[in-house]
């Protein structure tokens, strides 16, 4: 096999492969390690990262515990780089902000341990925006990660470097988190899959707030078979994470396949009335025959998201304060505009402010759950724009309206958010830029298997995520 060839293998198919002795870890990371040195300085999407020899000796381990016959996990010799807002014992966790360029932790999150024993090999971290803040990767510690489909435009965020890195072919698999879309925007941006999973199936720790499950971890992957293999790892009960949901990960390993025929799905692109790009609607009418193709029922309807906006906002900020309460007077001249302002809307809020919008958090969930006993899935935009100019800040408008904030432009993903229930995107269209545009495919609550059948059905039904991007 070529080097690209191993680059954009399915990462179950090498998986594979290394565990046959098909390929050996020393190949399978040579390959991505040139990769990585071609189309790296290009994009700028891996950070951090461990010198070349290093990560084949780290290779060479993996292979050795091959040939001893030593118990392996499903992801093991898979190359692997966190994103820079993971503890990851040997490498700086820097949130992207100088505040925190000297950050070496001395203990792995639960989501590192994990991937560790899986047997992923890391090898550095994926660029992220200031402490993961707007779906914009660019900070003054790394500079900014491009776009693969066009270096002009933005790869979205906060795990813009992990979509990239998939896009590319520098990684075969990557991690992320997601509160306000940032496992499913740079997904979105970069023709590859990202989901939201339900809250607590990806257990975080460690995490000071752990009962207000606004940010969740995940995976990334350039199909939803691989997304699906790395939850075999990722997912299932941890007595450090109170609110983790006990389910077998081994469930993840069953075959996606599924007949749809007869199922209602709900047909929502602007989620009720949001301001949506011209070219992304287009993208996604151009695709609503696919699920009928499928067999499904697709109607016209959306849930009621009122006060999803407030309390998103609310809590958001609630969330911010909470974290930089103690050292914002000392951090607040080398933090962006944004975070400041965001913090200082925290410490602006009530305690009855937090509790209303907890109250109304309450009221939307049920109301998506009453509406989607009718509706398997909601099928809708991941962001309201295609990807944007990178030296721009955030969109301040959409479709002539203009955004109060700087992240109004990200309301079909946060809305969601607020749902609790867990959202995929997939690659689904481009528009006649070249640039690509993914659909958002809502599940029941904790239906997080039954949304990644249907996200399959459709990824082999359009094959869009086999489109590469022209910078390799």
């Amino acid at each position: 096999m070529s080097n690209q060839e191993i680059c954009f293998q399915d990462a179950t198919a090498l998986a594979g492969q290394i565990r046959s002795r098909a390929l050996s870890a020393r190949e399978v990371m040579q390959a991505h390690l040139d990769q990585i040195n071609r189309i790296n300085p290009i994009v700028n999407a891996i950070v951090s990262k461990l010198d070349d020899d290093a990560c084949l000796a780290l290779a060479d381990r993996a292979d050795q515990a091959l040939a001893n016959n030593e118990a392996i996990g499903p992801l093991h010799g898979l190359p692997i780089a966190f994103k820079d807002l993971e503890d990851a014992v040997g490498f700086p966790n820097t949130m992207g902000s100088p505040l925190h360029v000297n950050n070496y932790p001395v203990q792995d999150s639960l989501l590192v341990e994990r991937m560790r024993k899986a047997g992923a090999i890391p090898i550095g971290k994926t660029n992220v925006p200031e402490f993961g803040l707007g779906s914009h990767t660019f900070n003054t510690v790394f500079g900014a990660t491009l776009n693969p489909y066009d270096t002009t435009k933005t790869c979205g965020g906060s795990s813009g470097g992990a979509g990239v890195a998939l896009a590319t072919g520098m990684l075969p698999i990557a991690d992320g988190s997601d509160m306000g879309g940032s496992l499913r925007n740079p997904g979105n941006f970069n023709n590859v899959v990202g989901l939201r999973p339900s809250p607590g199936l990806v257990p975080t720790w460690p995490a000071a707030l752990p009962w207000v499950q606004m940010s969740v971890k995940g995976p990334l992957a350039r199909t939803v078979s691989d997304v699906a293999l790395m939850l075999t790892a990722l997912s299932g009960a941890d007595d450090r994470a109170p609110l983790s949901l006990n389910v077998d990960p081994a469930s993840f390993a069953r075959p996606l396949d599924r007949d749809f025929r007869g199922k209602k799905v709900a047909w929502a692109p602007d989620l009720g009335g949001l301001p949506l790009d011209s070219r992304v609607r287009t993208a996604l009418e151009n695709r609503r025959q696919a699920f009928t193709d499928l067999g499904c029922v697709v109607e016209e309807a959306c849930p009621d998201f009122s006060g999803a906006e407030e309390v998103f906002q609310t809590l958001r900020a609630f969330l911010l304060a909470t974290s930089n309460a103690d050292t914002f007077d000392h951090d607040r001249p080398q933090m962006k505009p944004e975070a400041v302002w965001n913090t200082e809307k925290g410490f602006a809020l009530s305690g009855v402010d937090v509790g209303k919008a907890l109250t109304k958090l309450t009221e939307v969930i049920d109301r998506v759950r009453r509406f989607m006993e009718e509706y398997e899935y909601i099928l809708c935009a991941v962001n309201q724009v295609p990807p944007f100019d990178v030296t721009t800040r955030y969109p301040e408008q959409v479709d002539g309206v203009h955004m109060p904030t700087y992240i109004s432009w990200m309301q079909s993903a946060y809305f969601i958010t607020v749902s609790r229930v867990p959202a995929i995107s997939v690659p689904c269209a481009f528009t006649p830029e070249g640039l690509p545009v993914g659909i958002q495919i809502v599940g029941r609550q904790q239906s997080d298997f039954s949304l990644l059948q249907f996200a399959h059905a459709f990824e082999q039904v359009t094959q869009v995520g086999k489109r590469r991007p022209s910078i390799l």
